[in-house]
């Protein structure tokens, strides 16, 4: 058999290592920022968030963060929900398939964005932290 045939997708708990691993690659001050910040990987969004953000498709969105970010005063109150990020393991494989970046670079990126939201960052932090992630 080649090695082909015996390849496999990686499953939620892989994609799960990929993130925890992406995440203490990052700086140290943007990680700071994200005390109690939960990190969750699914298949798929569900019907209510893929209807709440407007998707055609199960495969257009990649991540996702709910809660309340720091730029809109996050401070956790008692009974709120912690603050969290959803990372799609299906969709981010359907782009990566088509890609040329590793699987580990997408989910960063992803997970940066996600981050981004969180602290209220603009797409070029965003780009910034990913460069010093990456080096």
């Amino acid at each position: 058999m080649n090695g082909l045939a015996e390849a496999r997708a990686p499953s939620l708990d892989e994609i799960e290592v990929l993130a925890r691993d992406a995440f203490a690659e990052l700086p140290d001050a943007f990680r700071r920022l994200c005390d109690g910040l939960v990190i969750h990987v699914e298949d798929f969004p569900d019907e209510e968030t893929l209807a709440e953000m407007g998707c055609e498709s199960e495969f257009d969105l990649l991540g996702l963060f709910r809660g309340i970010g720091l730029a809109q005063g996050g401070e956790a109150m008692t009974g709120q929900m912690p603050n969290r990020i959803w990372l799609y393991r299906r969709p981010l494989l359907d782009y990566w398939s088509e890609h040329d970046e590793t699987l580990g670079h997408l989910v960063t990126h992803v997970l940066v964005h996600e981050i981004g939201h969180h602290v209220g960052l603009s797409d070029e932090d965003m780009a910034a932290i990913e460069a010093a992630a990456a080096d």
